[in-house]
């Protein structure tokens, strides 16, 4: 499959998710045909300037934050969402989208 229909796949999938929920890159992947996680993650980091896409509810499978140059601002962002950490910096699995 082309990588422009995969990145069309990721971004569509990224813009379902709800506010308040987060999903994960190996969740994305699998939902697409062919995408891996490593595919999501580059995907979200090459997003052009001005999208609108929701990336920040985008996480790592051990649902922490990946350490990344935005993880501060997707935090607050989250925050600002109503998702809760808890004190190992894990977002509760009732919030990880889809059930």
């Amino acid at each position: 499959m082309p990588r422009i229909e995969l990145l069309e796949q990721i971004y569509t999938i990224v813009e379902q998710i709800p506010v308040g929920r987060v999903t994960t890159y190996g969740r994305i992947a699998a939902m697409t045909e062919g995408a891996t996680p490593r595919m999501v993650g580059s995907a979200l980091r090459n997003l052009p300037a001005g999208h609108q896409l929701p990336w920040h509810r985008v996480i790592a499978a051990s649902r922490k934050l990946a350490d990344h140059g935005g993880a501060e601002r997707q935090h607050q962002k989250l925050r600002d969402e109503g998702v809760v950490f808890d004190r190992k910096g894990r977002v509760a699995f009732d919030l990880v989208w889809p059930d």
